[in-house]
This record gives structure tokens, sequence and C-alpha cells, in this order.
């Protein structure tokens, strides 16, 4: 892994898994409340019952302040040679990564929020009858999350997410403030006052495939691999991505997808997820480089 490889980007990262590499670059643009319609969904969010709440959308989702974006047609595979529309492919794995990025809750919304002083006159007064300031939010960061992959040769929804992870972790966004003679947010150009993209946990996504014995007298055999590649997946009829995250000490199975076969039971996929941790601990060690 490399990050920082993007001068032109708020953070970037690129991956390597065996032959395949893709490369991720995150770019922060600021959006309006009002544009946004913050309000209406800090409303719906508000006259919303308190059972429904864990059910409910983070703003980051309502407001779709995190677009990621996927891009195989670059001539990292025969099948996907450059000027092609967006394959199939491509767009499952943009919604793999945007069903994972607010699954796991790793950007948070405050962090995202730029705020600034109420100027309609309903400050606040403290013990001592002194006013006091009264913000709210004015605007939010959107980032841009670009994934171009370089090379292709299986685990490309592996690859994807690790580029992602070492890019948010490597984002930097500048010291905004909202002012209000100009009606607009300004950004400072020095790099010391930028803050760190505060991210929660290390969610990850490891994939399997299974690989079944097809001659006569070694029917039932079958072989779990790790990190498949392309010429494996061919071979392979059932797939398997566990999403975790172990950073807070403990287990957290974001999710299991599995796709075809009746090969693995809940035995086998308890395996799998055992496998997955010790995964998760070798990823933690490539994205801290």
């Amino acid at each position: 892994t490399h990050k920082g490889s993007l001068t032109h980007a708020n953070g970037s990262a690129v991956i390597r898994i065996g032959d395949t590499t893709a490369v991720c670059g995150v770019r922060a643009e600021v959006l309006l409340a009002d544009a946004a319609g913050y309000s209406e969904v800090r409303a719906a969010s508000s006259a919303a019952p308190q059972g429904g709440a864990a059910g409910m959308k983070s703003v980051a989702q309502e407001l779709d302040l995190l677009v990621p974006n996927v891009e195989l047609a670059t001539g990292c595979a025969p099948d996907f040679l450059p000027g092609m529309p967006p394959s199939k492919m491509a767009q499952e794995l943009v919604a793999r990564v945007y069903a994972l990025l607010h699954a796991s809750a790793l950007v948070g919304d405050e962090c995202l929020k730029i705020w600034g002083p109420v100027v309609d006159g309903d400050e606040e007064e403290d013990e001592e009858g002194e006013k006091e300031e009264v913000s709210e939010v004015k605007a939010f960061w959107v980032l841009y999350i670009d994934v171009l992959f370089i090379s292709l040769d299986g685990n490309a929804f592996e690859a994807a997410w690790a580029a992602v992870l070492g890019a948010l972790q490597d984002v930097y966004l500048p010291s905004a403030k909202w002012v209000q003679d100009r009606g607009r947010v300004v950004c400072e150009d020095l790099v010391e006052g930028a803050r760190r993209l505060e991210l929660r946990g290390l969610p990850v996504a490891v994939g399997f495939c299974v690989f079944r014995a097809k001659e006569a007298g070694a029917k039932g055999d079958y072989w779990v691999l790790v990190d498949p590649d392309m010429f494996e997946e061919g071979l392979c009829e059932e797939t398997v991505t566990v999403l975790l995250d172990c950073a807070a000490g403990e287990t957290r199975l974001i999710g299991v997808e599995k796709v075809g076969g009746t090969v693995l039971g809940r035995k086998e996929m308890a395996g799998l997820i055992g496998m997955a941790e010790k995964r998760w601990k070798e990823w933690r060690n490539v994205l801290k480089g």
C-alpha cells in the first residue's frame, strides 16, 4: 500500500493484492445545507418515533455525502478496454462499496458538518445574562471517492474496498468557516489548519471462493481459496465475502455475502469468519503504512 500518491486529491492510496492494483482518490467539495435539503431531513428525523431510530438512515446517507465510483474501463483486463461504457461489474462494485460505507458507519456525520453562527437574533443567554452565540449547520463536506483499477486479476471488491479505506485514512479537510457577509463557506489555504478525517473502526472485506472437485472418484471434496485470482474465480461456483471489524477488541460482523453453491453450511461459514479475523490483522498492519 502507498498513501498520498495523488497530490491533487484530499486523500489517496494505491493498493496491490497479487496482480490486482487499484488506486483511490478522495475529493472533498462543499455542499450548502439549504441546497441539500438538510432542514427537511432534520424535521423528518425529529418527527420519527424513538423506537424506529435504529433503522433510520444517517445524514450522510440521506444527503448522499459519500459518492463512490469505480472505473474498470482502463485496459486493466482484456474484458475492460478503454472507452467502454460502465460494465455490470463496475456498477456492482459501486453498489457494494456504497452499501459497506453506510453499513459500517465508517464516516460519522459530525466530521462532515460545517458550522456557522445563527444570525436571526435567537441567541441564548447564560446564567449571567450574557448572550451566547448559537451555532447551526451551514454546509457539509461531500466526499467523492473514485477508484480506478490499473490491473485486475481477481478479488476486485476486496482490492477496491482496501483502496477506499486507505484513501479515507489519508484524507485531510481544510479549515472551513461560514462567512455571513458573503453567504458562503470560505476555506483556509494553510496546511497547518487542515484536520484529518475521523474514521470509526477499521471494517475490512475478505473474499473467498470454493473449488469443488469434478472427478468421479473425488466428488464431494472441496477447497476454500482465499484471495482468488481471476482464473480461480472462473473455476469456482461459490463465492463468499465476509465484512467485519475487529478494531474495538472484539469482532463486529457487518455482513456476509454468499453467491452460488451449496457446499458451505453454518459450520464452514463460522470457519471462514475465523479466517477473516486473521486476514483483518494482516490488513491492519498493511494499512498502517
